[in-house]
């Protein structure tokens, strides 16, 4: 095995702690080029087609990557904001808010952000943190629901990087974080803020992205996590069914994926008599294509040429402060036992022993 050059070892250096978050990923630009080079990597991982390579590759290659590409373009242009795409501003901002959060709590670390497919990649900024002298990662995923074809292959991107390093530092990773107090306080506060300013509709839709029917089977948690999330926000809004409900959107090929489906599921009230509803989207921490365009526009869409009046989309938590707070827990959690917290230097040592001395003399 062929291994990457590393920095120098320094010795007697303090070690040196990082917390990685890692997001879905991202285009570089709205362009078909661009959409073409991101979905070739995504649909590429295993993760996330669970289809043997001899039929899917010429799926991939002699289709989806000819057809998808230039129709995934129009659709990020809708949303795409002057800083870039917006899962990639939303996730470079909660890292930074992330590291400030921390600080402010006394740890002393650095805090990273990645994409699991697109850029920044995790390999490059595993290298610049062990650049930078870093021995221990924590790894962070921003799914608050496990996954396989999520939280897993974060996982497989990190062991990859890792395999070829001649000092691995240290790894820890975050699986889960769906019933987390802060979390589904967070959720509850973004909900109630809507309902104070624009009133409260007649159904609260929670919306999460799918997976394939059979990944339950398999042994997946997701679908119950998704439910447990679900359930602990209707404890928190003091609602149950049938005002809220939660459904699972972004459905890809012909095999059945988890039901009940978001667009169907929003026609369906509609054609009922349902005139209001409230989405949001719990399992995305910040908006992106599927939030903003799936949902705000094509979703919103369905329910209103089906009948509906009044439909209202809630924001991801993106950089509330709760939520960003509920992160840094999540995040001290799986710190302990890393020494994150500066100590005083032999300088200081030294000051503070002679001053226990000086005032053991003067009793």
């Amino acid at each position: 095995m062929t291994f990457r050059p590393e920095p120098g070892f320094r010795h007697g250096s303090a070690a040196r702690t990082a917390v990685l978050l890692v997001n879905l990923g991202t285009p570089d630009a709205p362009t078909p080029a661009a959409l073409r080079r991101y979905l070739a990597e995504f649909l590429s991982d295993p993760r996330v087609v669970e289809i043997p390579r001899l039929v899917w590759w010429p799926i991939l290659h002699g289709i989806i990557l000819r057809t998808r590409p230039a129709k995934s373009a129009a659709k990020y242009a809708s949303i795409w904001l002057p800083e870039g795409s917006p899962l990639a501003v939303w996730t470079r901002k909660q890292a930074k808010l992330l590291a400030g959060a921390l600080e402010e709590r006394g740890h002393r670390l650095f805090v990273r952000h990645a994409m699991r497919y697109g850029q920044p990649s995790v390999a490059s900024v595993l290298d610049a943190l062990r650049a930078e002298g870093v021995t221990r990662v924590l790894v962070l995923p921003l799914y608050p629901q496990y996954a396989a074809a999520t939280t897993a292959s974060v996982s497989d991107a990190v062991l990859a990087w890792a395999v070829a390093a001649r000092r691995m530092p240290e790894l820890r990773f975050v699986g889960e974080y769906h019933d987390d107090p802060g979390y589904i306080g967070a959720l509850a506060s973004q909900v109630t803020e809507h309902w104070q300013t624009n009133g409260r509709a007649e159904r609260l839709v929670l919306s999460f992205h799918g997976v394939p029917e059979r990944s339950l089977t398999l042994g997946d948690p997701y679908h119950c996590q998704c439910l447990k999330t679900a359930r602990l926000l209707g404890e928190r809004l003091g609602i149950t069914a049938p005002q809220i409900l939660v459904t699972f959107q972004s459905r890809f090929g012909k095999a059945k994926w988890l039901e009940p489906y978001t667009e169907p599921t929003l026609r369906a009230l509609a054609a009922e008599g349902v005139k209001s509803v409230d989405v949001m989207c719990p399992g995305f921490v910040g908006d992106c294509l599927e939030t903003l365009e799936e949902i705000a526009l094509e979703v919103r869409e369905a329910f209103m040429e089906s009948g509906g009046e009044t439909f209202n989309y809630i924001p991801c938590l993106n950089d509330r402060p709760d939520w960003i707070s509920a992160l840094a827990s999540v995040a001290e959690r799986h710190l302990q036992g890393w020494e994150t917290r500066p100590t005083a230097n032999a300088a200081e040592l030294a000051l503070q022993r002679a001053h226990a001395l000086a005032m053991g003399a003067a009793e």
